[in-house]
């Protein structure tokens, strides 16, 4: 238990590089919170969930202060995904999990593939009703892939605003106010049914992040480039889906 002191530093970087890309980070947090020894359903998802809202807060703060987030598409696109998520769990029941990893880390290397390369569909002069229809239903369909495997889908929120025709940067902010609200909700039900805090790792956890959040939003919003804020994300992806596929896959 004593590992687990070492663990606030470490989500320290995480919160660093994720706030930058308007991810939370919770595909990081509870495993590594989990292999230092905490319990898994009581403390590792609650706290993991805990330190998404944490980060994603915070860099949306940030964002909002620099004029960066796309109101008008983080609110509508937040209530759709909220709105499909339940009809993803309910569908969880129904298929393998393995099988829903698998296609989850598919799909975060497709995303990741197409940040890194820049590419954008065809026809980047549609209309903004088009762009908005194209945004709402990609959010559905992330807001039902997210309860379908019980995770948050920051990691597609980007990729779907950039290929609707979005600046990387205010992508990444608006994803940021997005994830926030989605791991609102996720963490109340967690709290209330499972959560048994340990206060003094959940505060030092909690800070971390919050700093932690604090820098790579900072930096992100004033000096990162948006084809630099491209290639960390698809990177970052690349590691997401290698991750997915080694814990919750080939070690479950």
């Amino acid at each position: 238990m004593a590992f687990v002191w070492f663990v606030p530093l470490l989500f320290f970087a995480i919160a660093f590089v994720f706030s930058m890309l308007g991810m939370g980070g919770s595909q990081l947090y509870i495993p590594i919170l989990f292999w230092a020894g905490l319990d898994l359903k009581t403390e590792a998802i609650p706290l993991g969930i805990l330190l998404n809202i944490v980060n994603s807060t915070t860099a949306a703060i940030t964002y909002g202060k620099r004029g960066l987030i796309a109101w008008k598409t983080a609110i509508p696109l937040a209530v759709v995904m909220l709105a499909f998520a339940p009809l993803g769990a309910w569908t969880n029941a129904k298929v393998p999990e393995s099988l829903l990893l698998i296609l989850f880390a598919l799909f975060t290397v497709i995303a990741a593939i197409l940040m890194l390369s820049g590419w954008r569909p065809s026809g980047s002069k549609r209309t903004s009703r088009n762009h908005t229809t194209f945004r709402l239903g990609g959010g559905g369909a992330i807001g039902f892939l997210a309860g379908l495997i019980g995770r948050g889908g920051g990691s597609l929120v980007v990729p779907l605003l950039v290929l609707s025709g979005m600046e990387a940067k205010t992508a990444a902010a608006t994803s940021a106010l997005v994830v926030s609200c989605a791991g609102i909700v996720s963490f109340a039900s967690h709290i209330a049914t499972a959560a048994e805090p340990t206060w003094r790792v959940w505060m030092a956890s909690a800070c971390c992040v919050f700093i932690g959040s604090q820098l790579g939003s900072r930096f992100a919003a004033d000096k990162l480039k948006p084809h630099a804020m491209r290639r960390v994300f698809g990177g970052v992806l690349l590691g997401v889906a290698v991750l997915i596929v080694i814990k919750d896959v080939l070690l479950a």
